[in-house]
């Protein structure tokens, strides 16, 4: 989930390390100086990795970061906190999903979906400082990479080795107003009292370079071209088709009980839809951790190998789609807690995203530790992930560090930064201009700084 999924995210430094980024820059008159602007005037770095533009001429992701400087109003809440999540659970998780495409998906070719800075008033927004380390973001879509995917984590017939998934995650405003917050100033980054408003919505989108023809939901794809590892222990970049699997959701909502709802989304071409994004089926819907559950080392409704989809009866906080035709066999989570297809089967969305601090203090999950230090599957400290925190209280309340509300990507953005800063080395940073997007004679100058290869001499590196 949304970066709470227990994946291996790579933490450690890129040996070389930008000088300076600019964002895009678009030099129109709807777009002058203003004093009186009322969004956040920084500019952060768009993307980590892309070929020169000797190499690559196509689209260009731009990083949505005009993020507002006052709350949104009550009234721009969306519709869909109206309906009751437990009673209507599918009906919430559809009504989300329009509400997350409407701005999104254009209806065109789906490689022009979720350009979300494509408005001068932008409606959804990205967290910055993703663009850094080897994970980094890809030029493209603005992908940055998550997971390995397993042999048969997908389906029994899935057989390819060094599969990755790759995301894109967006915020709506009430959800940019506290990025803006926390990034106003991109030299001190402000970590403290972090709680994102009622009515923030988070959706993430996740892709997938496993062969399609090898996960019988991944049938009839919806694919986007990006600019990837060639496999998950690879370190160069190719340009692959990588084929949508599944969608995440977190919602601030005022009636959960911890704050937060989150929902799930798998992809199943088998549903045809002429929309394609609308193949992502709900797989569930999850407002607690249930921490009162616990079926032992295994359990009967954990199920590495999704053969069929085990559901758990006893859970209280969480419901799973029982519709075995519409919704294709999965894995969910630890005891049948809700997590997606390209999710760890022994976490949950909400246990993952819980952890999410600055500085990090425990990992997302218990598996993310030491071999000595992992605790026996269901024991005392191992139902620690399965606790039940409220919003913007932190995992690890006896150690110095800050609660991110639930945002493990405001926690790996803040992260990277001070990783950033400890770094000795430096890349040079060049324009990027894409001439096929601007011929000549067009009014709009479009010029990008990226992350480079080169290392440079420590006699060029200027003083921050």
């Amino acid at each position: 989930m949304i970066d709470c999924r227990n994946r291996c995210i790579h933490t450690f430094a890129l040996l070389a390390i930008m000088l300076s980024a600019v964002t895009l820059i678009r030099c129109g008159a709807s777009q002058a100086a203003d004093p009186e602007k009322a969004y956040v005037d920084q500019h952060y770095p768009d993307f980590g990795f892309l070929p020169s533009p000797s190499q690559y001429k196509g689209r260009l992701f731009t990083l949505s970061q005009k993020y507002p400087k006052a709350e949104p109003d009550v009234s721009e809440r969306p519709e869909f906190l109206k309906i009751d999540f437990q009673k209507n659970w599918r009906e919430y998780l559809l009504a989300a999903q329009d509400y997350c495409f409407r701005d999104n998906v254009l209806g065109g070719d789906v490689a022009d979906d979720f350009d979300a800075a494509l408005l001068d008033q932008p409606k959804w927004f990205h967290v910055p400082w993703q663009h850094y380390g080897p994970s980094g973001r890809e030029g493209v879509h603005g992908l940055t990479k998550e997971a390995p995917v397993q042999p048969q984590q997908l389906a029994l017939s899935q057989t390819y080795q060094g599969g990755q998934m790759y995301a894109v995650a967006i915020y709506n405003s009430f959800g940019g107003y506290q990025i803006g917050k926390v990034w106003a100033d991109k030299n001190v980054p402000n970590a403290k009292n972090v709680r994102f408003p009622v009515g923030t919505v988070v959706m993430k989108v996740l892709f997938t370079d496993v062969p399609s023809e090898e996960v019988p939901s991944l049938s009839n794809p919806l694919k986007w071209n990006a600019y990837v590892t060639e496999n998950y222990l690879a370190t160069n970049r190719v340009f692959k088709e990588v084929s949508l699997i599944q969608m995440d959701l977190m919602v601030r909502d005022e009636r959960a009980p911890h704050g937060w709802v989150f929902g799930n989304y798998q992809y199943n071409g088998k549903m045809n839809n002429k929309n394609k994004w609308k193949n992502l089926i709900p797989v569930g819907i999850q407002w607690g951790n249930d921490p009162d559950v616990n079926d032992g080392t295994w359990g009967d409704y954990t199920n590495p190998i999704p053969v069929i989809t085990r559901r758990n009866p006893h859970l209280k906080q969480t419901i799973i789609n029982p519709d075995d035709n519409e919704l294709p066999p999965t894995h969910l989570g630890w005891n049948g807690r809700l997590n997606g297809p390209a999710d760890n089967y022994l976490s949950s969305c909400m246990s993952c995203h819980q952890t999410a601090q600055s500085p990090t203090k425990s990992p997302s999950s218990p598996l993310f530790q030491a071999a000595t230090q992992v605790p026996p599957v269901g024991s005392k400290a191992w139902m620690r992930w399965f606790q039940n925190i409220n919003c913007a209280e932190r995992f690890d309340a006896d150690k110095p560090t800050s609660s991110m509300d639930f945002s493990l990507q405001l926690a790996i953005s803040l992260q990277n930064f001070y990783h950033w800063k400890d770094e000795a080395h430096r890349t040079i940073a060049g324009r990027y201009r894409n001439e096929q997007l601007n011929p000549v004679g067009d009014d709009v100058t479009e010029e990008f700084e990226i992350l480079r290869s080169e290392p440079i001499e420590s006699n060029q590196i200027k003083p921050r």
